[in-house]
């Protein structure tokens, strides 16, 4: 009955959605069971009233951008899933840009190159949303989104419209305020420094070509799988252990990089968490050091543990 009302105030607020949707279809990974209700919304007042309406209804909820760091339980997700996909805005202000949460990172660097701007270069080619890469702090290459974020409007749980400023983000590494706080970011500025077009365009040719060479983008994933320890390499610790190409089901430990695990074919969830389990375990007995995973493990059945 919850679920009915919310779809029908979905209608009444123009917000696009569909019942049982399979997550499968809005994660990198392909991997992922139904969302109770899948809801689209363009505009920061649509959420904004939704939240409102999740919070009087008591139906849970939760945003997603790209889906590109997410690993959704086989069973799906209770309650609504929100996309920002709609809140997809770019514009170049002076040596800022300002984007919605739902822009396409790629986009968002390439406007910048447009408008002869640097600072962004890092993040061409990573995967994802601007809201979702500023929840983590997404980072490559030496530069990461606190490098270059200077504001954010965000949501409250209640529907308000809250600013937040670099020094109130709590970055770090792989982490910030928004992990914590129950803020849904709808837009950011970017702080940028004119430079030469050409030096830009060929920063970012470079970084790609490296993911191209480096990484199993022919295979869905959510990116790197483990997080960095501290001193070392996820990556290269895996491989060390002989563990390239061990699998579990469907998911793999990429031949081509190890820090990825890899559908390569019909995996579920429940395989990708227990190949990187057994990846931590084995990696832990043989170097003595846990790797954490950096993907954010979703939906029913919490972990699927």
């Amino acid at each position: 009955m919850k679920l009915e009302k919310l779809a029908e105030y979905c209608g009444d607020i123009k917000a696009g959605y569909v019942t049982g949707e399979s997550m499968a279809c809005h994660t990198s990974f392909k991997i992922g069971g139904p969302a109770d209700i899948f809801i689209t919304v363009s505009l920061k007042q649509q959420l904004s009233a939704l939240l409102k309406k999740c919070k009087e209804l008591e139906v849970p909820y939760m945003i997603i951008g790209k889906g590109s760091n997410l690993l959704v339980s086989d069973k799906g997700i209770e309650g609504a899933v929100i996309s920002l996909s709609g809140i997809d805005f770019i514009r170049a202000d002076g040596e800022k840009i300002i984007c919605g949460a739902g822009a396409a990172l790629s986009e968002v660097c390439r406007a910048a190159l447009d408008n002869s701007l640097s600072g962004l270069e890092f993040a061409y080619g990573i995967p994802g949303s601007v809201g979702g890469a500023i929840y983590m702090n997404a980072g490559a290459y030496g530069g990461q989104m606190s490098d270059v974020v200077i504001s954010v409007e965000c949501i409250s749980r209640d529907g308000g419209t809250v600013c937040v400023s670099l020094s109130e983000m709590e970055f770090g590494y792989r982490t910030s305020l928004f992990r914590r706080s129950g803020l849904t970011v709808v837009s950011a500025e970017f702080s940028l420094k004119k430079a030469d077009k050409a030096v830009i365009e060929e920063k970012m040719n470079d970084y790609i070509s490296r993911r191209k060479s480096k990484q199993p983008l022919e295979y869905p994933s959510g990116g790197s799988f483990f997080k960095r320890p501290e001193g070392n390499f996820a990556g290269a610790l895996i491989e060390k252990c002989g563990l390239k190409g061990f699998s579990v089901g469907g998911a793999a430990v990429s031949e081509k990089h190890a820090g990825f695990i890899i559908n390569k074919g019909g995996a579920t969830c429940d395989d990708v968490v227990r190949l990187g389990r057994s990846v931590s375990d084995r990696v832990f007995e043989k170097e003595g050091i846990r790797l954490e995973p950096e993907v954010i493990f979703i939906g029913r059945s919490g972990k699927n543990s």
